[in-house]
């Protein structure tokens, strides 16, 4: 088992800025989907061409965070697929963290890291060791699922395979929440691991300058997913 089994999924929306420092945390050797949601062909361009491990798909149009991330996770051939947002960084050892607790727990279904929101600290907090990794691993029911969010998560892609992934009438918000729902209902197991931890800004994905935009559509959004989910 190595970074040759996972592929990076990342799907943007005018994310040319922010979208660097998320690949730049990732090793060179790690494939990664960027799945953005328009036709902009000189992002593509410049992207893969900053990026030699990236395949950029552009989608053509906004069609929303599940259907984006839905894209890429269809032509995944690797085991094991990470999703993250343009917004977020991998610390040093996330994949090796990732990938030991696959190796320990070869059954689950979804692993959700813990999320560090200031980078300021990073340094307070002690990552964990190939020893303990299994004493930190918590199962993920119902009452907890809050703790599954959407901008890092970890997929064994053949348990998916007779659920499939996001649901595409979601257009953003609480996708991750129904996704993981279905899984447990089918009795999949998902796991929380506090020592895995992802650095996520939140809500920075885009230019500034579509901030007001941004932000009215978040607002809709937010409102529809929570009626659709909760029906």
């Amino acid at each position: 088992m190595s970074i040759k089994d996972i592929t990076i999924v990342i799907t943007s929306f005018k994310s040319e800025n922010k979208i660097r420092s998320c690949l730049n945390s990732i090793d060179s050797n790690c494939s990664v989907i960027n799945v953005e949601n328009s036709n902009n062909e000189e992002y593509k361009t410049k992207i893969e061409s900053d990026f030699k491990n990236v395949k950029c798909i552009l989608s053509g149009g906004n069609n929303g965070y599940g259907k984006g991330n839905n894209i890429a996770l269809n032509k995944i051939k690797t085991k094991y697929a990470l999703i993250l947002n343009p917004d977020a960084e991998l610390l040093t050892n996330s994949i090796n963290n990732f990938l030991k607790i696959a190796k320990l727990e070869p059954d689950f279904s979804m692993i959700v890291p813990s999320t560090l929101d200031n980078k300021k600290n990073l340094n307070k907090h002690e990552l964990a060791s190939e020893n303990n990794l299994s004493n930190h691993l918590i199962s993920i029911d119902t009452k907890t699922l809050k703790k599954v969010r959407g901008h890092a998560l970890f997929l064994n892609l053949n348990k998916f395979r007779d659920i499939g992934f996001f649901d595409e009438n979601i257009f953003f918000f609480l996708e991750e929440t129904d996704l993981a729902m279905r899984l447990l209902k089918n009795k999949k197991k998902i796991y929380y691991y506090e020592p895995i931890i992802i650095y996520h800004e939140g809500g920075k994905s885009h230019q500034n300058k579509i901030n007001h935009e941004m932000e009215i559509s978040r607002n809709w959004h937010w409102m529809w997913s929570t009626f659709y989910y909760n029906k």
